[in-house]
């Protein structure tokens, strides 16, 4: 007797031991039931083959292949593209599938039908392989049909390869085009960054950086010539004021002879003109045109004075009117030294512009390098970027007609898909082992439902607790008794018998 839900081992023996037939009974009869089932259930086909991802013909160390995303990520989106709408209903078109659900079910439920009918299940890599890349995929097809599950197998198979070759060449042209409209920015900032440069450097001339030593070169010199000038200037004074000198002493004499008043004649200008001679021979060299000048004239002064004996004595109104040769001699002098003295000057001058001005642009050197510094390093960070670019679109290209030549990464079917022989469902081995084990499953709950609606009393417990009372004899059963007599009758006699 179960009391309150709870029974004991003893309940539970003498229920199998009265009961035992249910087990057996159950178990062939659900069993029967589960291959009676894998019988008459309609029978599914799968039609299976494999995809290898093949590594790429042509070394990555020499053309690196497109790829946008992980080969996982790509498999996942290539999936569902294939089972969309779009891809599948053609499917279903082409090979006539669902002919008698097509007037009664939308053919969005036959294309979910569909998809659910077909599997993509990744390949695991080899353990203890380094490339952790997944090498391939299962592609499984469950149809009522096997024929038709082999041709629906093999058309979303080749959909997988093209769909896959499609997006690597898609990759490529998008990125190379991508590539090549940034590439077009870049030159055209290029050009521009140029063009700021040059344009700089042309406001700037003579300022520039590269120009600098150039510039100290100048003043260097110019500030010689101008020490020269200077020099040059400071003599051409000193002649200015000697010839000056002598022209005012010339005069002197000159004017005293017209008057009577000094009876020098022309050895007087003679010795004038030579000391003169001799103080030009010191400063300058015999070639010189103001020596030479000099020498012809004291040569016709000499001549003048052999031959004065001889000539007549000029009138005075002609000797008023003359100037002697010595005299005009100086007075060019004079103003060949006014005339150099003012174009020392002028020349003196321009080149202390040119001092100012280079010595200016010095002055702005510093700052102009510091602009130029700034624009040259924006044009380099251009010229940079632009070869990045250049480079990465000469890849591009490359992997373009790599994805183009299909020898980039590609799927590959391994054997072509199978015609199946046998269902993969229902499967008979699985519905029979599952009725036995169902079987099982309802014996057990019958013999728990028998035990606890069996109210019968079996030992003097459950007396006490139903009668509560206290159990003062128990009556043996006489099947036992007369059980026991047998064998004991049966012990005597044996006994006897050997005695």
């Amino acid at each position: 007797m179960v009391r309150n839900g709870e029974f004991a081992f003893a309940d539970v023996k003498r229920v199998i031991r009265r009961k035992w037939w249910v087990i057996p009974v159950c178990v062939m009869v659900c069993g029967a039931l589960g291959v009676l089932a894998a019988l008459e259930l309609p029978k599914k086909y799968t039609s299976q083959t494999l995809v290898l991802v093949s590594k790429p013909m042509v070394p990555v160390e020499y053309v690196k292949p497109i790829e946008t995303e992980d080969l996982n990520q790509r498999l996942a989106s290539m999936k569902e593209q294939i089972l969309s709408r779009s891809r599948l209903e053609p499917v279903i078109e082409k090979f006539g599938l669902y002919t008698v659900d097509r007037r009664k079910v939308p053919m969005e439920q036959l294309v979910e039908k569909l998809r659910t009918a077909i599997e993509i299940s990744p390949l695991e890599p080899m353990p203890g392989t380094v490339d952790r890349s997944m090498p391939g995929f299962h592609v499984s097809v469950t149809f009522n049909n096997p024929r038709t599950a082999q041709q629906i197998c093999a058309e979303i198979t080749s959909m997988f390869t093209k769909q896959n070759s499609k997006a690597l060449e898609n990759d490529a042209a998008s990125t190379n085009s991508f590539i090549s409209e940034h590439l077009e920015d870049a030159r055209a900032k290029l050009d521009q960054q140029n063009a700021k440069v040059a344009q700089f450097k042309r406001e700037h001339p003579g300022v520039l950086p590269e120009e600098e030593q150039t510039n100290l070169n100048r003043l260097t010199n110019l500030n010689a010539q101008l020490e020269a000038n200077t020099q040059a200037s400071s003599a051409a004074q000193q002649d200015k004021a000697f010839n000056e000198s002598l022209l005012s002493q010339q005069e002197a004499n000159w004017k005293a002879t017209q008057s009577g008043q000094n009876p020098e004649t022309l050895d007087v200008q003679i010795q004038a003109l030579q000391d003169q001679l001799t103080s030009l021979e010191a400063k300058y060299t015999p070639e010189h045109p103001d020596v030479i000048k000099t020498r012809k004239l004291l040569e016709e002064l000499r001549k003048k004075s052999a031959e004065a004996p001889k000539a007549a004595n000029p009138s005075g109104e002609s000797q008023a009117k003359a100037e002697p040769p010595n005299i005009q001699l100086l007075r060019a002098r004079v103003r060949q030294d006014e005339i150099n003295i003012a174009g020392l000057t002028k020349q003196q001058g321009q080149i202390q512009d040119q001092i100012r001005s280079l010595q200016g642009r010095m002055e702005a050197s510093p700052m102009v390098e510091q602009q130029l510094k700034e624009l040259t390093q924006n044009y380099q960070s251009a010229l940079e970027f632009y070869n990045e670019l250049q480079k990465k679109r000469e890849s591009s290209e490359m992997a373009k007609d790599l994805a183009h030549q299909q020898q980039g990464e590609q799927f590959n079917m391994l054997d072509p898909p199978n015609l199946p022989v046998a269902p993969s469902f229902p499967k008979k081995l699985y519905f029979a082992g599952g009725g036995v084990g169902g079987g099982f499953a309802l014996s057990l709950a019958i013999l728990y439902i028998l035990m606890m609606i069996d109210k019968t009393l079996h030992t003097e417990r459950d007396v006490e607790l139903q009668l509560k009372l206290i159990v003062l004899a128990t009556v043996p059963v006489l099947e036992m008794v007369q059980e026991s007599n047998r064998n004991i009758a049966s012990l005597k006699g044996s006994v006897a018998t050997n005695a």
